[in-house]
């Protein structure tokens, strides 16, 4: 799906590692929610609350899933699920763009 019908979007930026990651929020009627976002180049380590779909839409990182051991390339057009309450971290190798939904 290349567009998104029907949302509210929130205004204000989510900015993390002194704006190497930029993102922003979208609501949807259904209660559910996604974030889009940009990854510059670098290594982050992000925390769940709730289990996450990251769809990696253009770009190149690795990541390392917790319980999984070594480091996994995802491409544009691939994509990686996280538990919630967890931990898992990115080696963005090239300027990536993402979409991270929220999974109930």
């Amino acid at each position: 799906m290349s567009q998104f019908e029907n949302v509210t979007v929130i205004k204000q930026a989510n900015v993390y590692f002194d704006g190497k990651v930029i993102s922003r929020t979208l609501l949807f009627e259904d209660g559910s929610r996604k974030s889009l976002g940009i990854m510059q180049p670098g290594t982050f380590t992000f925390g769940t609350q709730s289990a996450e779909l990251m769809e990696i839409l253009t770009g190149d990182i690795e990541v390392q899933l917790p319980g999984v051991g070594g480091w996994r390339r995802i491409l544009g057009g691939e994509s990686f699920e996280v538990p919630a309450d967890s931990s898992f971290t990115v080696k963005v190798n090239e300027l990536t763009d993402y979409c991270c939904s929220y999974l109930p």
